[in-house]
């Protein structure tokens, strides 16, 4: 028997779930309305659903994997799930929800509720909204010191992504010139060792004699999800050495920017091409040398008052045999 309790204002209070009517009465003899339209009051169980995220990233990018669960704390009641959704997608009536590749029309706020099972009339409340951010791809940077380094001395890699603490793992490569592909990707990356998936944002290389760049890239989850590369970036040596070398005629401290001057690769490469890396981080290669990027001959003459527009850069050799010469800042003034 449900407990009802009439208060003053002419509201009623009970203290049962049920179906509940009522009419009025006036007059004597007494005289009643028709019955109301029926009510039904069902039981919401105290228990609050959550909607939570796994794995619990600060940020989740598009192609992720990634779960939404319904979690119900509290007594061991089995029970029906339901989902609401601002997103284009409708999760199934389950209590977990599995993206396997995340986009931005996944985008948007999640709700659940469970029902109970044996009771079908007994639901909880609906979750707080839970709010399922979308980004792109991250774009880690790599950053090496010493820039330019004396021969034998170690060279410190740091890969730096968004929310480092996110369970990434990073991966470390070289990048080896590529003169026979003509495409604007300038090189191949290939894995250094012990470079395959490290726990730690930094990588040491120890013994660096010659000029050479390098690329990172991160991954997490399961399956793995990777970054995409990073820039290339480089460490100079400003020593010649046999394999590869860049020479300039004339060689002075200093040039007028109404100059030309020679530049000369040598090695064991019968092709070539001259690279330049500007002061505010643009990498181009030298055009001026080589007729499609790609110097037959050994030397070349450029202006250097169409030089001085790269801001100082410095300028090394890449040969088809993929070495790396050393480098050399071309300083030109008034």
């Amino acid at each position: 028997m449900a407990e009802v309790v009439l208060h003053s204002d002419g509201q009623i209070g009970v203290s049962q779930e049920g179906d509940y009517w009522c009419r009025g009465r006036r007059g004597n003899p007494v005289y009643y309305t028709d019955y109301s339209d029926v009510i039904s009051i069902k039981k919401t169980v105290r228990n609050r659903p959550a909607v939570t995220l796994h794995p619990n990233w600060p940020e989740v990018y598009s192609r992720e994997t990634i779960t939404l669960k319904c979690e119900i704390p509290g007594e061991d009641t089995e029970w029906d799930y339901e989902w609401a959704t601002s997103s284009s997608h409708q999760p199934p009536n389950q209590n977990e929800y599995k993206i396997n590749s995340v986009s931005t029309s996944h985008h948007g706020h999640y709700w659940c509720k469970g029902r109970m099972r044996s009771a079908q009339q007994n639901s909880t409340m609906w979750s707080a909204s839970f709010q399922l951010k979308i980004v792109y791809k991250p774009h880690p940077v790599l950053t090496v010191s010493p820039s330019w380094l004396s021969p034998g001395a170690s060279v410190t890699l740091n890969c730096e992504v968004e929310h480092p603490s996110a369970g990434w793992s990073f991966y470390w490569y070289k990048a080896v010139p590529d003169l026979k592909t003509y495409s604007y990707e300038y090189y191949i990356y290939e894995l250094l060792p012990d470079g395959n998936g490290t726990a730690q944002d930094s990588y040491i290389i120890h013994g660096q004699t010659n000029t050479a760049g390098y690329v990172c890239r991160a991954g997490r989850g399961d399956p793995e999800y990777q970054t995409d590369y990073s820039e290339t970036v480089f460490v100079w040596s400003g020593d010649l050495n046999s394999t590869a070398s860049l020479t300039v005629s004339p060689n002075s401290v200093q040039h007028f920017i109404y100059d030309s001057v020679t530049l000369n690769c040598s090695g064991n490469s019968s092709q070539w091409r001259v690279m330049t890396f500007t002061q505010d981080g643009y990498l181009r290669e030298l055009r001026e040398c080589g007729n499609g990027r790609i110097m037959t001959e050994s030397t070349c003459n450029i202006y250097l008052h169409r030089y001085h527009w790269y801001q100082d850069p410095v300028s090394w050799c890449e040969s088809e045999s993929g070495q790396f010469s050393n480098g050399i800042n071309i300083t030109a003034c008034c």
